[in-house]
């Protein structure tokens, strides 16, 4: 009779208690002058901050095309009745639409543009797959936002990523202005994993889509951080980008005022770095949330 090898959790979460753990992981994975749309100096500010801006990503004529693209996906019922489309459970609108690179090729292009899918090649130093794609829908006039959280924390517990070579990047769709609920970073976050307490309800997404429960921090550990990293609100026009690290404690407030904010929002996972079993969750969550495809993106 053979035993099942123990498999190692270099992250612990959903335990009885919270839990910080010093990161295992490189931020940067490619080789120091490894070839790339990013500086070395840029580089070497994602590694010591989590993340890195882009004044323009994408074009203004780029940014009509998928502006287009999302209003013509928000008004479509069958995207609407869809499991991939979150709602707001208040006003009844789209919150986010997920997996938009395989419902839309106006987004798939996105995906595959060398502005975009280049950076996160030479991040993360492999070939890469989308772990995640969506679009975020933000109204004016209250639409909710997404409390503080890590993202890598529900990815490896609920998704089963081992490692941290993985990459977001949020591309402006409408302008962030810093009152219409932009994203806001604790810089060098990243650098220290928060393992969350409790554990995983079945069926955990359907309720953390549209309000954030299982995986988020304590107030006591959210000051902590505040005290020791600050806060960083990330404004700019519709094309600029912000690229942040899988680990970083973000999080949005909500948008009451006239003025939409809108983006798209993609994640990289290194082909290195495919999804197991998950870490603390019975089992995945859906595909089109955490992809169980790991086709790198050509």
């Amino acid at each position: 009779m053979t035993t099942a090898p123990v498999r190692a959790d270099l992250y612990p979460t959903r335990g009885v208690g919270e839990v910080t753990t010093t990161r295992q992981d490189p931020v940067v994975w490619s080789s120091p002058g490894a070839p790339g749309p990013i500086v070395p100096s840029e580089l070497m500010g994602f590694e010591r901050d989590g993340f890195l801006t882009v004044d323009e990503l994408i074009s203004q004529d780029d940014v009509a095309l998928c502006r287009s693209e999302l209003d013509r996906l928000i008004a479509d019922p069958a995207v609407r009745a869809d499991e991939r489309s979150i709602i707001e459970p208040k006003s009844g609108d789209v919150r986010s639409v997920f997996e938009v690179h395989r419902l839309s090729e106006v987004f798939a292009q996105l995906v595959r543009d060398e502005r975009v899918v280049g950076r996160a090649r030479q991040i993360l130093g492999s070939d890469v797959y989308v772990h995640q794609s969506r679009i975020n829908v933000k109204p004016g006039f209250g639409a909710s936002g997404f409390y503080w959280h890590s993202d890598f924390e529900t990815w490896h517990a609920e998704d089963g990523l081992p490692n941290m070579r993985t990459v977001s990047v949020s591309i402006a769709l409408t302008e962030n202005r810093d009152t219409n609920g932009g994203l806001m970073i604790m810089p060098g976050s990243h650098r220290t994993f928060l393992g969350c307490a409790g554990e995983t309800p079945k069926d955990n997404y359907k309720r953390s889509l549209q309000m954030q429960d299982a995986g988020t921090p304590s107030h006591e550990a959210l000051t902590r951080y505040a005290d020791r990293h600050g806060i960083r609100l990330f404004t700019g026009p519709a094309g600029s980008a912000t690229w942040f690290d899988c680990n970083c404690m973000h999080g949005s407030g909500d948008n009451i005022t006239p003025y939409p904010r809108s983006n798209v929002f993609i994640v990289f996972n290194s082909v290195e770095n495919a999804a197991v079993k998950p870490f603390a969750a019975p089992v995945p969550r859906p595909a089109f949330i955490g992809a169980r495809d790991f086709t790198p993106v050509r």
